[in-house]
């Protein structure tokens, strides 16, 4: 087993380390060969829901670079889907919404959040990592509330 590399961890709670942490902060990287394949048969929103390939991408970093976090590969948009806004990644676009709120009747549409319900497959990437033993800490991240409102306006 390898042994846990908690820099990141020891960082945060202000004791001294050898070394700055550093993690890829755009989770997984062009310049990174089997991260350029998977993208060329796979959008973003198909690797996020498929939870093998999910921890595969989220893993590369640490395994190419030896870094001292995973950053869990997602969109901040993901939750989206699951109040009822319509989201799609668009490559060399970003996320299109075809129901944008224009209205407090829009804002009233919108329905509450489970995690379990409308992003399992988040979880399940999350408990892949966890029993493959993933030997940094993982950072997962959200958009905050203006941001997400932002695109969801």
């Amino acid at each position: 087993m390898t042994t846990f590399n908690d820099t990141l961890l020891r960082a945060a709670c202000g004791e001294r380390i050898a070394h700055t942490p550093v993690w890829y902060m755009r989770q997984a990287g062009r310049s990174q060969p089997e991260y350029r394949a998977i993208k060329e048969k796979y959008s973003l929103e198909e690797i996020t829901h498929q939870p093998e390939l999910c921890a595969y991408v989220t893993r590369l970093p640490v395994e190419n670079y030896n870094v001292d976090a995973a950053i869990l590969y997602k969109d901040i948009v993901t939750p989206l889907p699951g109040i009822g806004i319509d989201v799609k990644i668009k490559a060399g676009v970003g996320p299109v919404i075809s129901n944008p709120i224009r209205s407090v009747a829009d804002v009233e549409k919108l329905g509450e959040f489970n995690a379990k319900e409308h992003t399992p497959f988040v979880l399940e990437t999350i408990k892949l990592l966890a029993e493959e033993q993933l030997n940094v800490p993982l950072i997962g991240f959200a958009g905050a509330p203006f941001t997400l409102a932002s695109y969801m306006i």
